[in-house]
């Protein structure tokens, strides 16, 4: 932990993502109303930052919409004051247009940024039902064995650009330790500003496994590379609370959500993004951590303000 952030830290709520479906579990949220209050539900139980991505109402499918996003934005925003972090991995088969398209329209505090391109496979998941609520879901899941997730050092350079221009602190996805290397490379070419946030996003197909190690060693690498830089951990599925756990230890940031995680525990399915930030925030404050509040994440990270959105 910095001086600066001292015993606080930044719990984020992924609340629907785009690799789960509905299928899945009978509680992620689908609708603009659903994501929203999932989201207000978790800066109640502790959160200061939301992650968003949006969903067709009526299917479920992950959808780049500007009107979804312009209405579970500015729902959030009229009902609790958490940080936004808005989505520009969106989902597997939307062009880089579609996904930078929600930072200029929004000119959101956060957004992330995924920093290097990479098989993003969630293929496996399809076999593991026997049938599907909505038809899009199973070839969706199966298309992404022939998937490349593409994000080259052009399209890096563009959106370093777009995030800049909109006054948007960009939050590192890092899935691989070549991925470090790539932000190494921007920072020192100018394209972005230190001190960098990162999130070192674990056990994905396609990524770095989700190991003690291989987070140690992501960690290290990312100091050399980077200089000081604050950062945060996520997991996909059973490996997401023992690596957030592994870095409140390590002095570093979570995420949960259902983004990344559709269980509370083994066989316990999660009937929200609250009750997986109510968990995290009780194994932090054991080690002695509190959660830090959306103003006090502001200052940790350097954010423009709410009053400087466009939502």
């Amino acid at each position: 932990m910095s001086e600066k952030q001292g015993n606080k830290i930044i719990i984020t709520a992924a609340i629907t993502g785009s690799i789960h479906t509905p299928t899945m579990s009978p509680y992620l949220p689908i609708k603009p109303t659903e994501i929203a209050d999932e989201a207000v539900r978790a800066w109640e139980a502790g959160a200061s930052v939301a992650h968003i991505h949006v969903r067709d109402p009526d299917t479920g499918k992950p959808t780049s919409s500007l009107d979804l996003f312009r209405e579970v934005l500015s729902e959030i925003k009229a009902r609790c004051d958490i940080v936004i972090c808005v989505t520009t991995g969106g989902s597997p088969g939307m062009t880089v247009e579609e996904r930078a398209a929600p930072v200029p329209e929004f000119k959101p505090e956060l957004a992330s940024l995924n920093f290097g391109s990479m098989n993003f496979a969630l293929h496996p998941m399809a076999s593991k039902f026997k049938g599907f609520k909505y038809e899009w879901e199973e070839p969706f899941l199966s298309m992404t064995e022939n998937n490349i997730f593409p994000n080259t050092f052009k399209t890096l350079r563009e959106f370093c650009e777009i995030y800049r221009a909109n006054g948007t602190k960009p939050e590192l996805e890092i899935y691989d330790v070549g991925m470090i290397n790539n932000a190494a490379h921007m920072l020192m070419q100018g394209h972005l500003a230190p001190p960098v946030y990162i999130q070192f996003v674990l056990g994905i197909l396609g990524g770095i496994p989700a190991t003690l190690e291989n987070l140690m060693f992501m960690y290290k690498t990312a100091r050399q590379a980077l200089g000081e830089f604050t950062w945060s951990v996520c997991a996909a599925g059973r490996h997401q609370m023992r690596m957030c756990t592994a870095s409140i230890l390590m002095g570093g940031n979570v995420r949960v959500g259902l983004e990344d995680s559709l269980y509370l525990e083994k066989g316990k399915i999660a009937k929200s993004n609250a009750e997986q930030v109510e968990k995290i925030l009780r194994i932090a404050k054991e080690f002695g951590f509190s959660p830090a509040s959306p103003d006090e994440t502001r200052e940790i990270l350097g954010l423009k303000g709410l009053d400087k959105v466009n939502f």
